[in-house]
């Protein structure tokens, strides 16, 4: 970590470029957020893109309180001692969801290493409140690892979620200083888990970031470690410091190069990708699903987002 950003990496490029959204529907969101005392990985990660999915109407619920067991030197979201565990936050993220009249939902948490079973079954009851409320709504879960213990894979796996998101995050020889407690071969054993517990019903999912001082190869390698673990969503998208503090920034990629990415993921086998700048975990989340799961509910739009790769 730095201190100081290089001076040129100060200024933000011309194609990372944020569009402001207001109105009803943003409105909307924030305020049952609130009103349910709910936590989004929208505000509290500070994603450059809360202003367009809440304007569409959506959020990314994150569950078991707002502090996180492990202080990745990349993330916003606090690390201190954890809130107590609070039962009755699946019944709240279903009702929002209803409310919100949502017809894919993605739901994750911070880690949870202090409790027994890592938070697996609260995604598993937020997981069954929401079909209770929602049944024909697409449900994505964005996990931490579990500490790689299979039962607990396992126990998401058989609630049978559309997607199964678990993030690389980064490339192995930066894993151990960027994530703190992640390891990349344990990160491969979940993908790997959650795939064999597939059986075809549920798309397995992951993403990293670029500019923390990978290499393009460290890149291309990491992409073919998590297409060989049985991954068939990638995402990729541009680091962005949320303070000075954090882990120093090292590059701005081109959206050249994202869009280079994603036609190489294409080839080594991944079934839908999201590659460039503003790209995060749950960005267009269920549109990338379509490409893998189809579904009878609605049609993939035509229109490509400016903001990404959809291939």
């Amino acid at each position: 970590m730095g201190e100081h950003t290089p001076d040129n990496q100060k200024r933000l490029p011309p194609w990372i470029r944020v569009k402001v959204h207001a109105g009803k529907n943003r409105d909307n969101v924030s305020s049952l957020v609130q009103d349910l005392r709910l936590n989004t990985v929208c505000q509290s990660a500070k994603c450059p893109n809360i202003a367009e999915c809440w304007h569409s109407g959506s959020a990314t619920f994150m569950v078991l309180g707002n502090r996180c067991t492990r202080a990745c030197s990349f993330c916003a979201i606090h690390s201190f001692k954890p809130e107590p565990v609070d039962n009755d936050e699946p019944e709240r993220v279903a009702d929002s969801a209803e409310r919100l009249n949502l017809k894919y939902v993605v739901v994750t948490s911070v880690n949870r290493d202090d409790l027994p079973d890592k938070g697996a079954n609260h995604f598993v009851a937020t997981i069954s409140a929401l079909r209770s409320r929602l049944p024909a709504a697409g449900i994505e879960v964005l996990t931490p690892d579990f500490k790689g213990k299979k039962h607990l894979i396992e126990l998401v796996m058989n609630q049978v979620p559309t997607v199964f998101n678990h993030n690389m995050e980064t490339c192995e020889r930066l894993t151990p200083p960027v994530r703190s407690g992640g390891r990349y071969d344990r990160s491969l054993h979940v993908l790997q888990t959650a795939k064999e517990l597939a059986n075809g019903r549920t798309a397995v999912k992951s993403g990293i970031m670029v500019g923390l001082g990978e290499t393009d190869s460290e890149v291309e390698q990491t992409m073919r470690d998590i297409c060989d673990a049985g991954a068939d969503i990638l995402t990729i998208g541009q680091y962005l410091p949320p303070s000075l503090s954090h882990w120093q920034l090292q590059r701005y990629v081109e959206p050249e190069k994202f869009s280079y990415w994603a036609e190489l993921a294409t080839e080594m086998g991944f079934k839908a990708v999201a590659s460039a700048p503003l790209v995060r975990s749950s960005y267009r989340a269920e549109e990338l699903a379509l490409r893998v799961l189809g579904d009878r509910r609605t049609v993939i739009p035509n229109e490509v987002p400016e903001t990404a790769s959809m291939v």
